[in-house]
């Protein structure tokens, strides 16, 4: 195309957020509450300016900025003079340029330039990926358990939680436990959860990796089929990773398990999913090649007649999930009773919201048809609040 946009410059940076309640440590990982405190956290954002003058937008939902900020300028020079429409090879140079140190720059750099063709052809990413639905059923999915009154703090709490988010009208309840991964407390929770609410909403548990061994998981994961739950997520203290591991659960369990949230390609996805160590994909596109390496698990997922979750909230995910007929609910993380959801950023100009509320009648929420990623950033806020801002460029 002679109108083509090229890549001229990619603009990284840095800024702060105010957070009331909630706690991170020093490199921002982990999340928990913590009433009472108000503190800044680190987020970025992407801009990719081309010679047209359109520009790709992306701001990650999450924090650990430090790690993905860096991976991602690094990166961001192969691309300086480069075609802003050639997605699927600047992906796989990307990945070879990060074979020995892990993928997870690429997210950003993929979702911003699904963002900047999206507005160069006027449609949403949804659409360009073909599309399939404009609302799609949530579920709300907790923040780790705390040991703090008012908090997410026993069994009860964690069903009244649940409750409370069945009244606001959401069909589906996902449990984070402590990160103690004591098989009796998780158990308990499981219990004190379904026992509540499991004939009106669907439930699922993420054991999160905190159980320490597969006998852990398998006394976890019999209780999850005394209750019917729909999955059981990260089962045990192996980093949600072993094939061979989650075979031998599997033989224990009836719960379908749900792996590969914390492998970074697409390949060892699948081959989790062939080999039957898991029974649904995950997908995250701010770690797992963007919306780019997201939609070839969906695919791949797809072809085996197996289904593909999108992992965590924000616009990316909405335009993935928006376009992939296997993937059953969107996910609203992470969530408590009684603080505002860290990843619902203020940075949007339009509105958006993950917020607990952000729901309709229904239980859905609705996906932009606007184009790209369907959101309009308020970079005027993000400026204020910058630490830093690199510039890549020829």
């Amino acid at each position: 195309m002679s109108n083509a946009p090229i890549i001229e410059r990619i603009e990284l940076t840095a800024f702060e957020i105010e957070l009331q309640d909630i706690v991170t440590n020093r490199a921002g990982f982990g999340l928990s509450y913590q009433p009472g405190t108000r503190g800044t956290h680190t987020r970025f954002g992407v801009r990719i300016i081309s010679d047209t003058d359109v520009v790709g937008e992306y701001i990650p939902p999450r924090g650990r900025t430090n790690v993905i900020m860096t991976a991602s300028e690094a990166l961001s020079y192969s691309l300086i003079g480069k075609p802003a429409l050639q997605r699927e090879k600047h992906y796989r140079t990307m990945r070879k340029l990060t074979k020995h140190t892990g993928e997870v720059g690429i997210g950003a750099i993929d979702i911003a330039l699904w963002d900047l063709a999206g507005k160069h052809q006027g449609v949403s990413v949804s659409e360009m990926l073909g599309g399939y639905r404009e609302r799609l059923p949530a579920y709300a999915s907790t923040i780790g358990g705390d040991r703090l009154k008012g908090g997410l703090s026993s069994p009860e709490a964690f069903a009244d939680f649940a409750q409370q988010c069945l009244e606001l009208g959401y069909k589906g309840f996902k449990m984070h436990g402590w990160h103690e991964g004591n098989v009796a407390e998780e158990c308990a929770m499981i219990k004190a959860v379904c026992e509540r609410i499991s004939d009106k909403m669907i439930i699922m548990y993420d054991a999160a990796c905190h159980p320490d061994t597969l006998a852990d998981a398998i006394q976890i994961g019999q209780v999850c089929d005394e209750y019917g739950l729909y999955w059981l997520e990260d089962p045990y203290g192996d980093g949600g990773i072993s094939i061979h591991g989650h075979q031998m659960l599997k033989k224990s369990v009836k719960t379908p398990i749900l792996i590969s949230e914390h492998v970074r390609n697409f390949e060892t996805t699948t081959d989790m999913l062939v080999a039957g160590a898991t029974d649904f994909a995950r997908a995250d596109p701010d770690y797992d090649g963007g919306i780019t390496g997201c939609h070839k698990v969906a695919v791949a997922a797809e072809g085996l007649g197996m289904d593909c979750e999108v992992h965590s909230c924000g616009p990316a995910m909405r335009q993935l999930m928006s376009a992939c007929r296997n993937s059953n609910f969107y996910e609203v993380n992470l969530v408590h009773p009684k603080i505002g959801n860290a990843w619902n950023l203020p940075v949007y100009a339009d509105g958006y919201s993950d917020e607990l509320n952000c729901i309709d009648a229904d239980g859905c929420v609705a996906v932009s048809d606007s184009p790209g990623l369907g959101v309009q950033y308020d970079w005027s806020a993000v400026c204020k609040s910058a630490i830093e801002t690199r510039i890549i460029e020829a």
